[in-house]
């Protein structure tokens, strides 16, 4: 369908093509403008293409032809550039199509294409025709092909007949000659079976002889391994009570000499104190002189209150530290938790043990700090601070029964001071001779 606008009947740019460009006609046309791209300077281009000015033609045909296509459709000035370009190109094709006969030997996807550029009256006509003759050709040649390919196929059928009764034949004298061979082997597998029949008939007897044979060995190796299992136990549990009787003897001897060299120096230094006390000249005290009373004009009840100490009084703690040889053990994450529960564990045993060195420093008593093991979720880089011993339980041992072992381990006689708030340690130290003190009354102290 062809339609004007603007112009007289013959004026070609105001025809219209009313379907889309076919696509040789179209290749044809990127073609034209690509080649004559070339011939344009830079401002005389749109500026959609100024872009592909330094491409070579075929590059600037594959990457800018639907810019170049779409810019000769929207921009005349453009297209009457590159028709220009095309009529000094091909200007025998220009005048042909400016004088409405194109040239009848030209090919029609060249003459469309030109008409596309060139806008001559009658080009929509020109490119439609152009487009059927390209689809007419398409189809000729698809046909063509068609019967090429179908005569192509008989021929290779006809070949795979022949080749397939040949190929049957070949077969059928192979299979023929296989069947035979076949029963001369099943006659010889027969024969073969036979002989496999007594040769297995004689392989089990064989085999039943050498069984009794190996159960007979077997029995008498497993007696003397049963044996040796015995003996070797034997040896064992001699070796091991061997060795344990004289590492109990060791460790016996060594842990009853210290137990008696500890509660050794802990006589002297009582005796050394009580020396002290015998040597004070005996015209100035007198026995009597010690009980504690009210002398008239002298004290009042209220002094003699004031002397009594409270369970809770930390004056109670600096005279049981102030015994020879005393021995103070602490129940770490009892005394942390009841003073400074919200810290975070790490900082609860760095505070605690730092306070219990300056305390060892100003009493000069053996102090042991305990923590639970179980409290941690890995191990504990700690350097112990001056003067504290610091233990945590194994797994599987608690703190208490880690505490209830140290105090089993002092000699009788020997001051030990337990601080835990916990009542089943207290009882517990407290039967075997150890003087158990509230967590608060240490915690007064230290503070």
């Amino acid at each position: 369908m062809v339609e004007t606008a603007g112009g007289g009947p013959g004026d070609g740019a105001a025809e219209v093509l009313d379907r889309p460009l076919p696509d040789g006609v179209r290749r044809r046309v990127v073609q034209i403008v690509s080649d004559g791209f070339g011939g344009l300077t830079l401002a005389e281009l749109p500026a959609q293409l100024r872009q592909y000015a330094r491409f070579a033609p075929n590059r600037r045909a594959k990457f800018a032809g639907n810019a170049m296509a779409a810019a000769l459709e929207t921009d005349p000035l453009f297209r009457q550039r590159i028709g220009e370009k095309l009529r000094e190109a091909q200007p025998e094709l220009s005048g042909a199509l400016d004088s409405g006969s194109p040239p009848p030997a030209a090919d029609p996807l060249d003459v469309a294409a030109a008409a596309y550029v060139l806008r001559p009256a009658g080009w929509v006509k020109l490119v439609t025709a152009a487009g059927e003759e390209a689809l007419r050709a398409d189809a000729e040649r698809a046909d063509e092909e068609s019967r090429a390919e179908l005569e192509r196929l008989r021929e290779q059928l006809d070949r795979s007949r022949e080749q397939t009764r040949t190929e049957t034949e070949r077969l059928r004298t192979e299979l023929e000659t296989a069947r035979k061979e076949a029963e001369a082997l099943h006659r010889k597998l027969r024969a073969a079976l036979s002989d496999v029949k007594r040769g297995e008939a004689a392989l089990r007897k064989a085999q039943a002889e050498m069984e009794a044979v190996r159960s007979e060995g077997q029995a008498q190796v497993s007696a003397a391994e049963s044996e040796t299992r015995r003996l070797k136990a034997r040896l064992a549990e001699t070796e091991a009570a061997l060795e344990a009787g004289r590492k109990a003897a060791r460790e016996g001897r060594s842990v009853e000499d210290m137990r008696v060299r500890l509660l050794l120096d802990t006589v002297l230094d009582a005796a050394q104190g009580l020396r002290r006390e015998l040597a004070l000249p005996p015209v100035s005290v007198r026995p009597a002189e010690t009980v504690d009373a009210v002398e008239p004009g002298r004290m009042s009840p209220k002094d003699i209150a004031a002397r009594a100490l409270s369970e809770h009084d930390p004056a109670i703690l600096d005279q049981l530290l102030a015994l020879p040889q005393a021995h103070l053990v602490v129940d770490g994450y009892n005394v942390t938790k009841t003073g400074y529960p919200q810290m975070p564990l790490e900082k609860q045993r760095l505070r605690l043990l730092g306070q219990l060195s300056q305390l060892a420093a100003q009493t000069g008593a053996e102090v042991t700090c305990v923590f639970d093991g179980a409290e941690l979720a890995a191990p504990v880089l700690l350097a112990p601070p001056r003067g504290v011993r610091v233990l945590f339980s194994k797994p599987g041992v608690t703190a208490d029964e880690l505490i209830r072992q140290l105090v089993r381990a002092e000699p009788p006689g020997r001051p030990v001071i337990v601080a835990s708030t916990d009542r089943e340690v207290a009882d517990g130290v407290a039967r075997v001779g150890a003087r158990p003190v509230a967590s608060a009354v240490l915690l007064k102290r230290l503070s």
